[in-house]
């Protein structure tokens, strides 16, 4: 299983999910198809920069399927053009995981995201830490050096908890059902478990972004 589904997502306990992909694929001969590698949404959303590639991920950090995607994305990010738009959305598909989306808001505005959002789900997925509750999320932002006084302002705020809920809210519009999954230039959606692997994604998305400069940004 390479994408945690909502189903799983609903079931979630403590247990950490653990494994490797097998597969990895040669991208100069990979066949990308719509409707194996990638769909098409019905509806494309609106892009927030026109005359760009974006691109979004909706992911959650208590995921095993987005902590094990991050470094093969991550690197994909660091390697696009000025042209390429990318941002991350939480999804929380309960209730009681929206102070996941709340943490990772105020961390981006701290100026804090970039540099700690990998140090999150390291120590949810490595360090068995589930950071649901805000004494817990503001207990281990402390001893990452972040002033724990000023976080909670942060996390407690009216802009962070709206971007949160907004966030579902996207979520919902995309109809996302699983994460990690990445959805670009509003309309074409795919992941490491649509693709059929973590590299195979990759190359979908090298191929989609490519496309959506040929349509002029469509």
């Amino acid at each position: 299983m390479i994408s945690f589904s909502k189903r799983a997502f609903l079931a979630f306990t403590a247990v950490v999910l653990t494994g490797s992909f097998p597969g990895l694929i040669n991208a100069q001969s990979a066949k990308i198809e719509e409707g194996f590698d990638y769909r098409i949404l019905p509806v494309a959303q609106p892009v927030e920069t026109q005359g760009k590639v974006e691109v979004i991920e909706f992911f959650w950090y208590g995921c095993p399927h987005c902590f094990d995607f991050e470094p093969e994305l991550s690197a994909w990010v660091k390697r696009q053009p000025k042209d390429v738009i990318f941002r991350r959305v939480p999804v929380a598909f309960r209730d009681d995981f929206m102070p996941h989306s709340q943490l990772f808001y105020a961390l981006e505005a701290m100026g804090k995201g970039d540099a700690m959002n990998e140090k999150v789900m390291y120590a949810m997925h490595k360090e068995n830490k589930r950071l649901l509750t805000e004494s817990e999320i503001a207990d281990w932002v402390t001893t990452q050096g972040i002033d724990r006084n000023t976080f909670l302002a942060t996390y407690r705020s009216f802009a962070v908890v709206s971007k949160a809920r907004a966030a579902r809210q996207l979520a919902e519009t995309y109809r996302i059902d699983g994460v990690p999954t990445i959805v670009m230039q509003g309309r074409y959606v795919t992941s490491p478990s649509i693709a059929g692997t973590k590299a195979k994604a990759i190359v979908v998305m090298d191929y989609l972004e490519i496309l959506i400069r040929k349509n002029k940004y469509k």
